[in-house]
């Protein structure tokens, strides 16, 4: 019997290119999104590969997430595998010049959002007593770094709640992982910096990760035998040492 999956933040970046690779492994799917002309396509993209569902919804509106995962025909019901990857950064500034609104987006996107889904998928797993929830980090969740603050503590809180998790679900016997990536070149630096300049710089003079580069990843911690439980991953690009060291070639003018 084929393997189901729903994938939160499934239109872009790393949970896009993840619905790929489990379509070729034959996964049945459930994509979830705010954007459903996306959704569409990426269905319509899959659909000779796999069974795919899609549900429209925003990870910070509680009651709506809990009614479309409650909406699933019976067919989509039995979620084997969670992928909580819908994440955002807003805004790189000191403490003291943050802004409220980029707070508050971070942390119920980060933090609550997958909270939500969570609490929405979670008791059907208990009740069959197996089931693999990957939540979607960052290396921000490992080592503060400048200007970060609040980014990097939804992060932090991502990675206390799936070690939570993974306790406190034992007895269930369910898998929990903590996938994190440093620098993934995606939409991610154009949401962060608004469309400003800043974000066609940011990956400049180096090879970041691809969201395939996770993707594969995530797919080789949910491929393994039962007794297997990849628990944490830090994942960074060669250039990358630290969230501050990235070594960068210089163009030559």
């Amino acid at each position: 019997m084929k393997k189901i999956a729903l994938i939160t933040g499934a239109t872009s970046g790393i949970g896009r290119a993840t619905a790929h690779e489990f379509a070729k492994h034959g996964i049945h799917l459930i994509l979830c999104g705010r954007r459903q002309e996306r959704l569409d396509t990426i269905k319509n993209a899959l659909h000779k590969e796999t069974r795919v569902h899609t549900l429209n919804f925003d990870v910070r509106d509680k009651d709506s997430v809990a009614e479309a995962i409650a909406s699933l025909p019976k067919s989509f019901k039995s979620i084997d595998i969670l992928i909580n990857n819908a994440g955002n950064a807003h805004g790189l500034d000191p403490i003291q010049k943050g802004s409220i609104e980029d707070w508050d987006a971070m942390m119920d996107i980060n933090v609550k959002g997958l909270l939500y889904v969570s609490k929405a998928v979670i008791p059907q797993m208990t009740e069959r007593k197996s089931g693999h929830i990957i939540n979607i980090g960052s290396s921000a969740g490992k080592e503060v770094y400048p200007k970060g603050n609040v980014y990097c503590a939804s992060k932090h809180a991502v990675l206390a709640i799936t070690e939570g998790m993974r306790i406190d679900l034992n007895p269930f016997g369910i898998k929990v992982s903590a996938i994190n990536p440093g620098l993934v070149e995606t939409e991610f630096s154009k949401v962060r910096f608004k469309g400003d300049a800043l974000a066609d710089n940011v990956y400049k003079g180096y090879e970041a990760l691809q969201a395939q580069d996770v993707a594969e990843v995530i797919y080789f911690a949910i491929s393994r035998p039962a007794h297997v439980n990849i628990a944490d991953v830090l994942m960074f690009c060669t250039a990358q040492a630290s969230s501050t060291i990235v070594k960068k070639e210089i163009s030559q003018l």
